[in-house]
């Protein structure tokens, strides 16, 4: 979200754009993922800057950016990095890039814009999400119990294990047990 410029952002930039530092700084533009509760998520930009931030086309422009990457600001920086990097495949863009060595905080907040989040799929590549109802493709023998999930099995209610994409919780048999998503498809 944009945003006027408060007086605090106005007399960090002295009233001059933090990533071209030609033009008059007129927004406070957040640093996604973060967003306008602190000066310290903001950069202030003019509005060349804002109109080039969605125009591809707009490399030349963002040859400034070899000066506010020094910036000692981390939101200046993270966006200075993260549009660098959107054109990172030309020379001048991956000099910059090469030429500063980021807080790895900043880094991570730059490039959260490229991160895709990850999504449990079955076996056929259809995204899974909790409370789903699955088919077993395959028979499972179920460690710890005394019984085998055949072919066909149909689990109700699955859970999405948090920090696992390969796997899903359900129930088989009254018993919750851990499945990977490679063996199920989605019903």
């Amino acid at each position: 979200m944009n945003t006027r410029i408060t007086d605090l952002l106005r007399q960090r930039c002295n009233g001059t754009c933090e990533l071209c530092a030609t033009e008059n700084a007129t927004i406070a533009y957040a640093v996604s993922p973060k967003n306008n509760d602190s000066t310290n998520n903001e950069v202030a930009i003019c509005t060349t800057c804002l109109s080039s931030l969605d125009d591809a086309g707009s490399a030349q422009h963002w040859q400034c950016l070899a000066g506010s990457i020094w910036n000692t600001e981390p939101s200046v920086q993270a966006l200075s990095y993260r549009i660098l990097y959107r054109y990172k495949d030309q020379e001048w863009a991956s000099d910059i890039i090469g030429s500063v060595e980021l807080d790895e905080a900043v880094a991570s907040w730059a490039l959260s814009a490229y991160q895709v989040k990850e999504v449990h799929r079955d076996s056929n590549g259809n995204e899974l999400l909790n409370g789903d109802t699955v088919v077993l493709t395959q028979g499972l023998n179920v460690k710890g119990a005394n019984f085998m999930a055949p072919k066909g099995t149909i689990v109700r209610r699955i859970r999405l294990v948090p920090d696992n994409t390969d796997q899903i919780e359900g129930k088989i048999n009254e018993q919750t047990i851990v499945i990977l998503t490679k063996y199920v498809r989605k019903s």
